[in-house]
């Protein structure tokens, strides 16, 4: 089984994942906090701090591919917090993948770089469209996806980006968000098949199969042969409303 580090595992994503990806590969889980809960025995846990370089190269070695969840998640965060946690963070991996030979990247992108289409109802939104991010955690993600093309043209490093949609450990019940929401098993699938691919690079959506259809699944399916199994109307109880993201929050924090 190849050797799968996950950088930011003990968060909810990755939490939520590691059941279902330990099936498949053995998992090095690197976080600078321990899991919540017992490790299985084909999981193994390193304190690592994503932004130190050194400690990261360190971490990947043998590694076969990485799965980056580690970062700031809040679309809400101010331009210090994604600087350091996700500029300077995916440089290290992307840079200690580098240095120790790793096989494959998969990067967690986000549907933020896309935000402003979401804001605008202007669906479906395809990965064709020019970036639009809706907060400086959206910038610093479309950073990510072109450090991704970099590495991957200069260096022959197969990384693929997912634009994540909304995933929750609770029943999904926001009116604005369910169109996002994707399952557990639904991102494992599209993950795993991220890992398994042979394209050198690509950029996709990763939402489950969502009766809305407001992110284009077209090049997932196509390319990746990504089939969500799930549908958040099935799912989805009371309709209670939340605001997508205010824009400008993470810039007027700091003023």
């Amino acid at each position: 089984m190849k050797l799968l580090a996950i950088t930011g595992a003990s968060g909810r994503i990755g939490t939520a994942l590691r059941p279902l990806l330990r099936q498949h590969y053995r998992l090095r889980l690197l976080d600078v906090r321990e899991p919540g809960d017992v490790l299985d025995s084909g999981e193994a846990f390193q304190q690592v701090d994503v932004t130190a370089l050194a400690a990261v190269e360190a971490a990947f070695e043998g590694v076969d591919a990485v799965l980056h969840l580690a970062g700031q998640p809040s679309p809400n965060a101010n331009w210090n917090s994604v600087l350091k946690d996700n500029i300077d963070a995916t440089r290290s991996v992307f840079e200690a993948a580098r240095r120790r030979g790793v096989g494959k990247i998969v990067f967690a992108s986000t549907n933020h770089v896309m935000g402003f289409h979401n804001l605008e109802q202007a669906w479906p939104i395809d990965e064709r469209a020019p970036i639009r991010p809706d907060s400086l955690y959206g910038v610093s993600k479309a950073f990510g996806e072109a450090l991704a093309r970099y590495y991957c043209d200069a260096f022959g490093i197969p990384i693929i980006c997912l634009r994540i949609g909304w995933f929750t450990s609770h029943q999904p019940t926001m009116a604005s968000l369910n169109p996002l929401w994707i399952s557990a098993r639904d991102l494992a699938q599209v993950v795993q098949l991220s890992i398994e691919t042979s394209r050198r690079f690509g950029i996709y959506n990763a939402t489950s199969n969502n009766a809305q259809a407001h992110w284009d699944l077209s090049s997932a399916r196509h390319e990746l042969g990504y089939a969500p199994l799930d549908d958040v109307s099935a799912t989805a109880t009371a309709e209670n409303p939340s605001a997508y993201v205010d824009p400008r929050a993470g810039v007027l924090v700091d003023r």
